[in-house]
């Protein structure tokens, strides 16, 4: 049996697997595009699988705590924007499992893997959103911490992956923006709503910070997919400019980051901050988070609710190709 090579997308043989590892690595170490044809590891095909699923779980069960708001929320105009940016979130799940499926994963698997609660999503999704001000931390934090994230992502190794990044991009941007705009408006509001702005920030700072994943010490996988350039930027370093730039922000909107650690450092230009609560982290990722259970009970019902249109869309899809075939 032969494998197409990485660069040349020739039959190669099967036992020349060194030759075309080392092939592979040139290929990544050159900053060119691996494609969903193209031999590559079977840890890199695994690594990232794992990783895109991860992303595309998040997107979809993301929807839930800011979806929730859209019948809530203030005004006419702030309905429209929620419900935009809550279907944008759908079309990167669909982008990113789209992304997935190129690596002879199938959707379903995925799914099915989503709803078991064997398959992992970001940790920032099981915190609460008791509050209109969450909608805007959200936005502004949880987002610009995602930006920080995506915009290296756009220079992943793996073509697919990269090229749909650079679409989510440009929509968590608008998403940033809307969420800074929200909390903007309640700082400068009433004391009431300056006080919603501070208890939202309040308990959204440390898990934003915590987005980012473990310490760089303690990742098992960063240094594995730094190298295959699936992950172009460190944990730690990523979590450094997040809070570089969101420490100006919330002084500009006269609110208080909740740790009393931080200080700038002239010497570096960099922020100090304090340890992460990461016994919370640990938690959440377990499955104790305070809204864990919850969303996955959420997803199981939609995932139920939805399956006449699943079989009709099927059934139509279907029809439409038996009409192809006899016209044709």
């Amino acid at each position: 049996m032969t494998t197409p090579d990485v660069t040349t997308l020739t039959p190669v043989p099967a036992a020349d697997d060194a030759a075309r590892l080392a092939r592979f690595e040139a290929h990544v170490a050159a900053e060119e595009k691996v494609e969903a044809r193209a031999w590559m590891p079977e840890a890199y095909r695994r690594t990232l699988i794992r990783q895109i699923s991860q992303h595309a779980h998040s997107e979809i069960v993301g929807m839930l705590p800011e979806g929730n708001w859209i019948t809530r929320a203030p005004t006419l105009r702030r309905k429209a924007v929620l419900m935009a940016k809550v279907q944008d979130e759908a079309g990167h799940g669909l982008y990113l499992y789209s992304a997935a499926e190129t690596l002879g994963v199938s959707r379903a698997e995925l799914i099915d893997q989503l709803l078991a609660g064997t398959a992992k999503y970001s940790s920032i999704f099981n915190y609460p959103t008791p509050t209109w001000a969450d909608i805007g931390a959200i936005g502004w934090l949880v987002d610009g911490a995602a930006i920080m994230n995506q915009v290296a992502l756009c220079r992943c190794s793996y073509g697919p992956y990269a090229r749909a990044m650079v679409r989510i991009c440009r929509e968590e941007s608008f998403h940033q923006r809307q969420g800074f705009e929200i909390m903007l408006t309640l700082s400068r509001g009433a004391a009431a709503q300056r006080a919603m702005a501070q208890d939202a920030l309040n308990r959204w700072w440390w898990p934003s910070l915590m987005m980012f994943g473990p310490s760089d010490r303690d990742s098992v996988h960063s240094a594995q997919s730094m190298r295959w350039k699936i992950k172009r930027v460190s944990n730690d370093d990523l979590r450094q400019k997040f809070v570089d730039a969101t420490v100006p922000q919330a002084q500009f909107l006269g609110l208080t980051v909740p740790d009393p650690d931080l200080r700038l450092d002239d010497a570096t230009g960099h922020y100090h901050f304090g340890e992460l609560p990461w016994h919370e982290f640990h938690e959440v990722l377990k499955g104790n988070g305070p809204c864990n259970r919850e969303r996955l009970a959420a997803r199981r019902a939609a995932h139920d609710e939805g399956a006449w249109v699943r079989a009709a869309a099927l059934a139509y899809s279907r029809k439409q190709q038996a009409r192809q075939s006899r016209a044709s």
